[in-house]
């Protein structure tokens, strides 16, 4: 979830929900009750979190090298795991109906149209990066929205890049306070959607994860020299997410 949550385009909901994690993910977070550490699962959180730390401290300069360097295959590779993870998440859409076809059209216009929105030009001020770390953990947890395309979008993302790698504490720490505001609060939305309408939040969140497409496939397009090297990129994401389902479903 750490890897995916720092490239522009994927989003760690994505991974959670490939690895069948996502919804004891939303849930967990919605229970937390800092009076009572019993309501925490930290059999889950600490491994979790720790990998999500180790992911972003480890990970971002070699994240940055490779879509610096191999940008086309590189997304390709992340275009086929979302693929694939829209055709795994609609397993848990219910059936086939008018009503979740048209949650999933409207999954899909938001985000294809989010996407291709133009970069805000905002500074690097402490409140500006606490909203950005409240708003793109929200998205980070969602299927299809990525907090980095958050990020990138509010003019945060390189920004905030660097301050993982140079290791500026004020403005780490500013960001994950604003995080920790988002995620609680969203999570209690999320959760009362996925209890009372789980087939109709299940398609929007196919939609959106096929709407997401067009943010890697327009860096593909871009960066491309030759075709091979991202079609095998591509059909190595798509079949690591049914590895992943298969072994999960064991």
């Amino acid at each position: 979830m750490g890897t995916a949550d720092i490239i522009p385009g994927v989003s760690g909901g994505t991974i959670a929900l490939i690895t069948g994690i996502y919804e004891r993910l939303i849930f967990g977070i919605r229970n937390i009750d800092i009076r009572n550490l019993r309501s925490i699962d930290l059999k889950f959180f600490i491994p979790l979190l720790s990998g999500i730390t180790v992911a972003f401290l480890t990970l971002s300069g070699i994240i940055e090298f490779f879509l610096d360097s191999f940008t086309a295959p590189t997304y390709a590779f992340f275009f086929g795991l979302i693929l694939a993870s829209a055709c795994v998440v609609y397993k848990h859409v219910d059936k086939l109906s008018s009503v979740n076809l048209l949650f999933s059209i409207l999954g899909f216009l938001f985000a294809f149209l989010f996407v291709g929105l133009d970069i805000l030009r905002i500074n690097h001020s402490p409140p500006v990066i606490f909203f950005s770390g409240a708003v793109a953990i929200c998205a980070m947890v969602l299927p299809g929205i990525s907090g980095a395309f958050i990020l990138f979008f509010l003019n945060q993302y390189g920004y905030m890049l660097r301050a993982l790698n140079n290791l500026q504490f004020l403005d780490i720490f500013t960001f994950i306070s604003g995080a920790l505001l988002g995620i609680l609060s969203f999570s209690r939305i999320l959760s009362f959607f996925l209890e009372r309408y789980k087939s109709f939040t299940m398609s929007f969140l196919v939609g959106l994860m096929l709407g997401a497409l067009r943010m890697p496939l327009q860096d593909i397009l871009r960066s491309m020299n030759s075709f091979l090297p991202v079609f095998i990129s591509g059909l190595i994401g798509f079949f690591i997410v049914f590895i992943l389902e298969i072994y999960h479903s064991k």
